[in-house]
């Protein structure tokens, strides 16, 4: 083992810049199949048009993963590439200003799961319906667990045999869905909307820390409380992922993983960063005894 110890820390690849090199990489590749799973399913909700407002809701996650890439890489190149010095006013006014266009970004992809939360807390039952073949032909799609299909004749035996069934998306009335899938719509939307909550919070929480830091602040009861509510907020996530398994959405539950792998990777460079400050002090500390 202590050979195996040594040939690492001897060998000339950075193993932690190659993991961030992997780690990123694998966000980006997630990027590219959340983006196909929007195209997927506006391909039902927005068979017919919509206003710029339902676009960009149907897209929200798309948006979301695309602020969150660019926050990370702000992160990494704060609290890694750049140094103090090399974190010139104009650098530092450009990426607050693409910050807060992420933040923006972000809002509304809190509007857009907040909205559906609340849509679908009120939805109405279609009256006069007990068999989903009632609805066959006309020109809506059958919804369960985040799987859409186009409703006909052929296939609507097949997919429910519920006797109660709902429009999800009032009042454009084309995804219909049972009463088995509208509690997992429900549920899918809650799980959203509570990730992207606690998701902003650990950022929020980041944001807090990286500035202390750039005050020398590095230890007391504002850092250790900050570390704490972290704790808390990635066992919700974790929580998130638990769920999305149980309900058989792997690429959620994969991708969740690599962003939180991501964010560690973050934390770790605000821990060596805050080591670094430190022993910056203490060398101060000693420099100032001697003189």
């Amino acid at each position: 083992m202590k050979t195996i110890t040594k040939a690492f820390e001897n060998s000339s690849i950075d193993w932690f810049q190659l993991i961030k090199l992997v780690v990123y990489s694998l966000l980006l590749l997630n990027f590219a199949l959340y983006v196909r799973n929007d195209v997927v399913i506006a391909a039902h909700t927005l068979r017919n048009g919509g206003s710029l407002i339902d676009w960009t809701r149907s897209f929200a996650t798309t948006m979301d993963e695309s602020a969150w890439i660019i926050l990370i890489i702000l992160l990494e190149l704060e609290t890694y590439v750049l140094s103090d010095k090399a974190l010139t006013r104009k650098k530092m006014i450009f990426m607050q200003s693409a910050r807060f266009i992420c933040y923006g970004v972000l809002a509304h992809t809190l509007y857009a799961y907040g909205i559906y939360v609340y849509q679908l807390s009120g939805v109405t039952l279609i009256e006069n319906v007990s068999n989903l073949c009632q609805l066959a032909g006309t020109d809506v799609s059958f919804a369960t667990n985040l799987l859409y299909t186009v409703l006909d004749a052929s296939n609507c035996q097949n997919l429910s045999n519920g006797s109660q069934f709902y429009y999800t998306d009032p009042p454009n009335f084309i995804i219909v869905t049972d009463s088995a899938g509208l509690i997992i719509e429900r549920q899918l939307a809650w799980v959203d909307l509570l990730e992207a909550i606690s998701w902003l919070l650990i950022l929020l929480t980041i944001e807090i820390m990286v500035r202390l830091q750039d005050r020398d602040i590095s230890e007391g009861p504002v850092i250790s409380g900050l570390n704490a509510a972290k704790v808390i907020l990635y066992s919700l996530l974790w929580g998130a992922i638990a769920y999305w398994v149980y309900r058989g959405h792997l690429m959620f539950a994969w991708d969740e993983f690599v962003w939180i792998a991501g964010f560690v990777l973050i934390e770790m460079n605000i821990a060596e960063r805050r080591n670094e400050f430190i022993e910056d002090d203490q060398t101060e500390r000693l420099a100032a005894r001697e003189a």
